[in-house]
């Protein structure tokens, strides 16, 4: 009877595996979800190419008109994380609406830009605004988790105004400021000023409710 028990469970255990290796990138995508966006690159440091999927909600009731009289898409989207080994594809981790629709209202100007890449086993998070610049923040994998150990800001279009570079790590921000008032780009003068900053922990991906939310001007 044990032995007979002992197969059934082998055999229901090879077939989980089978099942596991059988997955596509497509199959971690959630029910009531679809694919925006997909990056890869490796995150853990094991020479394999995992996989970042942007995914987006799909609730008819944020199908809605804008102010232009145009049927727009304001859905969330949000991030799995998956890890490739020799099995196929595991998921790491991931936060299913943190991200604003790329057709939110931008007031006078569009809706910033969002796209994401993998440098240094790092994940960055870019976020891309014309004229009024761009930021990024970069996530690192670490006590099995993604914590959030930089954050870069540019302000400005052709001229830059001004950058900020804080270091979650060594608790540093590094603050430049364009000094020349006839700048036309590229000429810029930089004034650099360092100041410390005060932090408990680090931010994790999968906790972050909303990045528009986040401020670290102060």
């Amino acid at each position: 009877m044990k032995k007979h028990k002992l197969i059934v469970l082998m055999l229901l255990l090879g077939n989980f595996i089978s099942q596991a290796q059988a997955n596509t990138i497509e199959d971690f995508i959630p029910k009531g979800y679809v694919l925006y966006e997909k990056a890869f690159g490796d995150l853990n440091k094991d020479k394999q190419e995992d996989c970042i999927l942007i995914v987006k909600e799909t609730y008819k009731e944020n199908i809605v008109t804008n102010r232009f009289d145009e049927v727009v898409d304001r859905n969330r989207r949000g991030i799995i994380i998956l890890f490739k080994n020799e099995n196929g594809y595991q998921k790491a981790t991931e936060n299913l609406h943190c991200f604003s629709s790329e057709n939110e209202d931008g007031g006078v100007y569009f809706a910033p830009e969002l796209f994401f890449e993998v440098k240094k086993g790092n994940l960055l998070i870019h976020y891309a605004h014309g004229r009024y610049g761009a930021w990024k923040y970069t996530f690192r994998y670490q006590d099995s988790k993604f914590k959030l150990i930089g954050f870069d800001n540019t302000y400005g279009g052709v001229v830059i105004r001004n950058e900020t570079s804080i270091n979650f790590l060594t608790k540093k921000k590094l603050f430049r400021e364009n000094i020349n008032e006839d700048a036309d780009g590229g000429d810029e003068v930089f004034k650099e000023t360092w100041s410390k900053i005060e932090i408990s922990k680090l931010l994790i991906l999968s906790e972050i409710k909303d990045f528009d939310a986040l401020d670290f001007g102060n």
